[in-house]
C-alpha cells in the first residue's frame, strides 16, 4: 500500500463524512424546533464547508484554498456573533411549549437603586460598603 493510495482513501472517507453530517446538518437548519439551533446548525455548515475546501485543498494541491477557508472561518464567526446578537436582541428566541410552561429561571426581583456608603474597616483602612436607598 503507497502513501497515495492511503491518502485517496482517507480523502474519499472524509468526503463521505462531511456529506453525511452536511445533509443531517441542512435537515437541522429545516427542522430546528428553536431559532437558536438554526444559528448553531448554520454555524456547523460553515464548518463543514470549510472542511470540503480544506479536502479539495489537500487533493488539488493548490494552496489558495487554505486561504479561502480562512476567510469563510472568519466571516463565519461574525455571522454567528450577528446571529446571537439578533437572538438576544429579540429576546430568548423561540422556545419549545414545555419550556414556556416550566421555567427554568424565574425572572430576578427588581434591583434597589444603591448608593456607596463610606466606613472603616477594623484594619483601618477605608472601605466601600454599597448600602440600598430609602
Amino acid at each position: 500500500m503507497t502513501a497515495q493510495t492511503i491518502l485517496s482513501s482517507a480523502l474519499w472517507l472524509a468526503l463521505v463524512v462531511l456529506g453525511l453530517s452536511f445533509v443531517l446538518t441542512v435537515w437541522r437548519v429545516i427542522k430546528g424546533p428553536t431559532l437558536p439551533d438554526r444559528v448553531v446548525a448554520l454555524d456547523m455548515l460553515v464548518g463543514i464547508v470549510i472542511g470540503f475546501i480544506a479536502l479539495i485543498a489537500i487533493r488539488t494541491g493548490f494552496t489558495l484554498y487554505i486561504d479561502i477557508a480562512i476567510s469563510l472561518g472568519l466571516v463565519g464567526f461574525l455571522a454567528t456573533v450577528a446571529f446571537a446578537r439578533f437572538i438576544l436582541a429579540r429576546g430568548r428566541g423561540e422556545e419549545a411549549p414545555e419550556a414556556k410552561a416550566s421555567p427554568v429561571m424565574p425572572a430576578p426581583p427588581p434591583a434597589q437603586k444603591t448608593k456607596l456608603a463610606r466606613s472603616r474597616k477594623p484594619g483601618g483602612g477605608p472601605a466601600f460598603s454599597r448600602k440600598a436607598k430609602k
